[in-house]
């Protein structure tokens, strides 16, 4: 049974909605290590160090401060630091109703789920299918854990989704990157629309994916923690080859091979995967090679 973390109320006009809030979301264990000592395999401790009084200082002495300028700090109280912060609210307050399309999805930051609190059940479906049936998101500020938010609420399926924007100064632009000046040819986009046709999907199905490379890691701890060694050669950065474009549209329609200009190296070593543990020749296995010489000649 989800288990909500709050409470509180959407606003628009003279409609008061109480709602329920639960993260959208459950984070997967983080696969994480530790500091360890070598000789005995205890983990390390991290201490707190002032350079100018050259020792050790218990947490007990240290304080907050906000660097003004190079080196310069002003200290604050956490009674002050609580006075600076934003007052919860449980109020959702709606600013605006906008079209689903106005919000790019590059502000979208964390996702709650709202449910009817008592005696929300009726107003709550009430704009959820009001919103469906607009095409439209409800724009609204939040207030919680001391910060202003941002969000949006909109329909998913027959419930509500409060979506947590980013405010456009958490934004980067795309203006401080160097997009170059290509110029691409007719048929060398009829070609990558054809491409993208043929790998075209019309519904997303994100249970068909998974995190293979947390599953492998944690295949890799189970295997080190009954005693198997992990070994492995380092991969080496893949190098960009320059190959021709359109003979590569034609090789991914499977019309040819996109064949690099430059060639790989003959002595390029194939590296060895993590996973792979390297086990002795067999006997048998040892002996093949010199029957192969012996039939050969």
């Amino acid at each position: 049974m989800a288990r909500a973390f709050a409470s509180g109320q959407i606003a628009f006009g003279l409609v008061s909605i109480p709602v329920k809030l639960f993260s959208a979301a459950e984070a997967t264990e983080r696969i994480s290590f530790n500091m360890l000592h070598k000789d005995c395999g205890s983990r390390v401790q991290q201490q707190l160090f002032c350079p100018k009084d050259e020792r050790n200082v218990d947490r007990t002495e240290i304080a907050k401060g906000y660097e003004f300028s190079k080196g310069q700090y002003v200290l604050f109280s956490e009674e002050e630091l609580k006075a600076m912060e934003e007052k919860a609210t449980q109020q959702i307050d709606i600013a605006e109703f906008l079209p689903s399309s106005e919000i790019d999805p590059i502000y979208f930051s964390k996702a709650f789920y709202l449910a009817p609190d008592k005696g929300g059940d009726r107003a709550y479906a009430l704009l959820s299918k009001a919103l469906q049936e607009t095409n439209r998101w409800a724009l609204a500020k939040y207030a919680a854990r001391g910060k202003g938010y941002l969000v949006v609420i909109r329909p998913l399926g027959k419930g509500l989704v409060m979506q947590q924007l980013y405010y456009p100064n958490e934004i980067r632009s795309m203006e401080d990157l160097d997009l170059g000046e290509a110029e691409i040819k007719d048929n060398e986009l009829k070609m990558a629309i054809q491409l993208a046709e043929m790998g075209a999907a019309e519904e997303f199905h994100p249970e068909n994916y998974r995190d293979e490379v947390r599953e492998r890691i944690r295949g890799l701890i189970q295997k080190k923690i009954e005693g198997e060694e992990i070994i492995g050669a380092l991969l080496d950065e893949p190098k960009a080859q320059v190959i021709d474009l359109m003979e590569a549209l034609r090789a991914s329609l499977g019309g040819g091979s996109a064949r690099p200009k430059a060639a790989a190296s003959k002595d390029a070593k194939i590296p060895v995967r993590a996973e792979q543990k390297r086990k002795p020749a067999k006997a048998a296995d040892a002996r093949k090679p010199a029957a192969a010489k012996t039939r050969a000649r």
